[in-house]
């Protein structure tokens, strides 16, 4: 039953921005951390940010100043902001938590940089 569906992604050019939205459902979401991935081609798939229970927040030192993650625990949705976006920001990108030892993972969304 738990399910986590990303959307927002697409293209766009080197400086703008976009904004990333995970729709959880299927759990406690309120309890538990939620965390963005992505994935290049080609490349291992990386932490991007996560945020805590509390609303607490770590981010990946190439993101740092950029990127900003959110919780709506009203909505049960994870944002991302993407703001400065660049060539190497394009992969696609994972929402994830995970309960009870198990991970689970959304279905992705492309973000493509490029201009």
């Amino acid at each position: 039953q738990v399910q986590l569906v990303e959307s927002g992604g697409g293209l766009v050019q080197p400086g703008g921005s976009l904004r990333l939205s995970c729709a959880a459902s299927g759990f406690t979401f309120s309890v538990y951390t939620l965390s963005w991935y992505r994935q290049a081609p080609g490349k291992q798939r990386e932490l991007v940010a996560s945020i805590n229970r509390d609303s607490s927040t770590d981010y990946d030192d190439s993101v740092k100043g950029r990127f900003t993650i959110s919780r709506d625990n009203a909505k049960n949705t994870v944002l991302l902001e993407m703001n400065s976006l660049k060539p190497e920001d394009t992969a696609v990108y994972y929402c994830r938590t995970k309960i009870s030892w198990r991970v689970y993972w959304g279905q992705g969304t492309q973000v493509t940089v490029s201009s």
